[in-house]
């Protein structure tokens, strides 16, 4: 752990508000953020940051406020700067993607891959999801400790990941390194960031293998893979003339299918650790399985932030916008808003209000992909729940050191059959 993560915190409560900076990376690798979060939603809704290592940034962190913010794309654009809270996405290399777009240009794209996750697709990935869940948890170290996170939530999201892609399934791991390295900046990460110029040529690397297996792609019929589904759509099937515009939808796609089920598969057993009584709730009642899930979606927030950037001059709780400033939606505090989710920072499997979190955005931009994300959980935790009587985490998690994913790196498990 570097010098600057090792430093004593703040305490929010007292601090004065102008001195609060949410974009700091340490407080998300200490998981040390939500006492930040509840500060603002109770004393400043809508709070300006002057100086962060992101530049000038207002923050957005009620419910209400942030769903305002994501319906109201003609005032706050996503077309006019970056999906994040960083000065730049990728040093050097600028990238565009549709969720980086605002109406029309962006329904035509992502009506392109939308498909690929419609309901007669999804029925077809359930029993290929259910074949992957049996084969990783047969394979389980019994009374061993492992890393859940590698075992499990990375391997079940890189088999998807390689079956969304009709990617090499040999190669799957490379899809989770692609997206590790799309949000390992240093704005977005701290000192944790990775140099621009290793990123770059591991990203180039992403892109040409993509161009290969577009052109593969393009040349057959259309098949039912994003890949393909891309390379013959009308509004997508010359986006390879445009690398920054591919290599962003590319990048999207991936962090898109990964972060999300990943991160939420880990923030689902962390809680249910935590929550002792709401284990046992689910071993007596596995037909919770579905509202835990959407739970363990909400408590994780895998998504922290998204960025709007102000397209006119506006006002938003009595606090002057004006127009090129940054506004930040942070999701994982809209999740946390004590004024919707009762005990909110408690994860209760049968909470009633659970699937209206925003994890996934809310507008236009919410993420296509969630009803695989929650398949891939709901199949997880049933075929869990009938192969083990407990799944007992054993140390500490480790959280990476960053603003717009909330990741878990390690998550130390032992397992006991049933």
């Amino acid at each position: 752990m570097s010098e600057a993560m090792q430093l004593p915190l703040n305490d929010p409560w007292s601090m004065p508000l102008e001195e609060i900076d949410l974009s700091e990376a340490s407080l998300y690798a200490r998981d040390a953020i939500h006492p930040y979060f509840a500060r603002l939603r109770r004393d400043a809704p809508v709070h300006y940051c002057a100086e962060s290592a992101c530049g000038p940034y207002w923050s957005v962190t009620s419910f209400a406020d942030i769903k305002h913010v994501d319906t109201h794309h003609q005032t706050f654009s996503s077309e006019l700067g970056f999906i994040t809270i960083a000065e730049q996405e990728l040093e050097d290399v600028p990238l565009e993607n549709f969720i980086g777009m605002d109406p029309p240009k962006h329904g035509k794209q992502r009506k392109t891959v939308a498909p690929s996750v419609a309901p007669a697709n999804l029925r077809n990935f359930k029993p290929i999801i259910r074949e992957r869940v049996i084969d990783i948890l047969e394979n389980l170290p019994v009374g061993e400790t492992f890393n859940w996170v590698q075992e499990v939530s990375i391997e079940l999201t890189a088999r998807m990941l390689a079956t969304l892609f009709d990617f090499p399934y040999a190669d799957r791991r490379k899809l989770i390194h692609w997206s590790d390295l799309a949000t390992a900046t240093p704005q977005l990460m701290g000192e944790a960031g990775l140099p621009g110029e290793y990123r770059i040529q591991e990203l180039n690397d992403c892109a040409n293998t993509f161009a290969a297996l577009w052109h593969e792609r393009a040349g057959r019929e259309p098949g039912n893979d994003l890949i393909s589904m891309l390379a013959h759509g009308e509004s997508t099937k010359d986006m390879l003339q445009r690398p920054k515009e591919f290599l962003g939808n590319v990048l999207l796609l991936i962090v898109g299918g990964n972060d999300t089920t990943r991160n939420s598969i880990s923030g689902g057993l962390l809680g249910l650790n935590r929550y002792p009584d709401e284990f046992r709730k689910l071993q007596d009642d596995p037909g919770l399985v579905p509202n835990a899930t959407s739970e363990m979606i909400r408590w994780q927030s895998p998504v922290i932030h998204m960025r709007r950037t102000a397209a006119e001059d506006t006002e938003l709780r009595g606090q002057r916008i004006r127009a090129g400033e940054k506004v930040i939606m942070w999701y994982l505090s809209g999740n946390r808003d004590e004024t919707v989710f009762d005990g909110a920072e408690r994860l209760i499997v049968d909470r009633p209000n659970a699937r209206q979190h925003i994890a996934f955005g809310f507008g236009i931009h919410r993420c296509m992909g969630n009803r695989l994300a929650e398949m891939q959980l709901q199949v997880l935790w049933e075929e869990l729940l009938e192969r083990f009587e407990r799944i007992e985490v054993v140390g500490e998690p480790a959280y990476a050191a960053n603003n717009f994913i909330r990741g878990i790196l390690e998550l130390p498990v032992q397992v006991t059959p049933r």
